[in-house]
């Protein structure tokens, strides 16, 4: 890869964000480049909303449906053999998009047997289909959670940045136009069946021009940059944003390779008893002969007492007074990074989902584009000491619950910021209270 082919690929982009049509690009394209890799895609769009060329975010996600188009031909396939086995979380997206699209043509199916039909009982039980296939349709949430919350953090970690940012615009643009489809669905006797067949071709154009980007120009960059720890750490935490239609249905386990440090450096690990540090060599040679480094970390017991505030913890006591608190905590620090969370329940029971992927993420990563404008809000008012916290709450009717989240500024004892805490819990049964007193002992 070498600056100029970047640079080429910049200038066809820029010559379409000034107005060209995609055919007039299509030929230059073609002459300049047999095969672009995906990573150069990822830095291509990072170099052009990092730059001084004047395009933006906006732009790029306007432009995301020409990038596609442009490099339909040219992607390199990546073979990883891992990735074709059953369980591997590439195998997963994949077998979730065929079955995505099947539902998509079912639907379309029923759309069209809807407007052929004037019988009211037929009609009845095309709307029953139509429901439960939109039903599984909208598990597509669950697909674009996963790539939002486990793919991208180890995408930005790899330094790209760019894409999941666009991505994830567009995948909000998708969700929006899958809520009209089944607005227009529940209205189907009010507005009609020509309505609700528009709405759902607009959502699926986008939806199926998604599955193209996700499996030609994402899953490229992961196979390209992703480790088969990466990969395992995705399998681990799958299941707590669940999956779309299907499921897997075996557990992915890769042969796993041992390789030979290089004969320059050599690591050697010397463990004593349980009750005492590791010591750690490193052996390298140098012109002048052999250089050994050796150190021993300091180990602290997640056992021994500590001050802490008030009192006297143990690291491991102040771990499950944390997580048996009946919220879920989440500290971000001065910095904007997300740097802790609590288990008060299991990942995929929490309200907010969190990962060990996330940790060490920007706050504004966290989040999907449309929402920085607030995440911004808060955090600047919270830092500069103009507000203390902010609260809000909602009711969740798929859960059951209603939901409270609060925002509080971490100040240390001289005022300084140090971050900012949210904590969330479900005050349903608390608004459920329709007593005055009540002592579940004297029961």
């Amino acid at each position: 890869m070498t600056d100029e082919r970047i640079h080429i690929l910049k200038e066809i982009l820029l010559t379409l964000h000034r107005g060209a049509s995609p055919a007039s690009v299509q030929e230059r394209f073609n002459q300049t480049f047999a095969g672009v890799s995906a990573i150069e895609i990822s830095l291509m769009e990072h170099e052009l909303m990092n730059s001084d060329s004047g395009v933006t975010f906006e732009d790029v996600m306007a432009l995301c449906d020409v990038h596609a188009n442009l490099f339909k031909q040219a992607v390199q396939n990546v073979e990883v053999a891992d990735a074709d086995q059953a369980g591997h979380p590439v195998r997963i997206f994949k077998d979730e998009n065929l079955a995505l699209r099947a539902a998509l043509i079912r639907v379309r199916r029923l759309l069209n047997s809807y407007e052929e039909t004037q019988d009211p009982v037929v009609r009845s039980e095309l709307t029953k289909g139509l429901e439960r296939q939109l039903d599984l349709l909208g598990q597509f949430e669950n697909h674009y959670r996963r790539k939002e919350e486990l793919f991208f953090p180890l995408m930005e970690k790899y330094g790209h940045d760019a894409p999941p940012k666009v991505m994830w615009g567009v995948d909000d643009q998708i969700r929006d136009l899958f809520m009209t489809v089944k607005e227009d669905r529940h209205a189907l006797d009010q507005r009609g069946i020509l309505v609700l067949k528009e709405s759902f071709e607009a959502f699926a154009t986008e939806f199926e021009s998604m599955i193209f980007k996700e499996e030609s120009i994402l899953l490229m960059i992961l196979l390209e940059c992703f480790t088969q720890d990466d990969w395992l750490q995705i399998a681990r935490e799958s299941e707590t944003f669940g999956y779309a239609i299907i499921r897997p249905s075996e557990v992915w386990y890769p042969e796993r390779t041992r390789f030979t440090p290089a004969a320059h450096v050599t690591e050697v690990a010397e463990e004593a008893t349980a009750s005492t540090s590791e010591v750690i060599r490193h052996r390298i040679d140098t012109p002048e002969g052999e250089l050994t480094i050796s150190f021993k970390p300091r180990q602290v017991s997640a056992q021994e007492s500590q001050a802490f505030g008030n009192g006297y913890l143990s690291v491991e006591q102040a771990n499950l007074i944390l997580n048996h608190l009946p919220i879920e905590i989440t500290f971000v620090n001065k910095d904007d990074i997300f740097q802790y969370y609590n288990d008060a329940v299991p990942s995929e029971e929490m309200i907010f989902k969190r990962t060990p992927s996330q940790i060490g993420r920007h706050v504004e990563l966290c989040h999907p584009p449309k929402l920085l404008p607030k995440v911004r809000a808060i955090f600047t008012a919270l830092r500069e000491g103009r507000k203390d916290k902010f609260e809000m709450w909602f009711k969740s009717e798929s859960r059951g619950q209603f939901i409270h989240v609060t925002y509080k500024a971490v100040r240390d004892a001289t005022g300084e910021f140090q971050g900012v805490l949210e904590y969330v819990q479900d005050i349903a049964p608390y608004r459920a209270i329709d007593t005055d007193v009540y002592r579940e002992i004297d029961e």
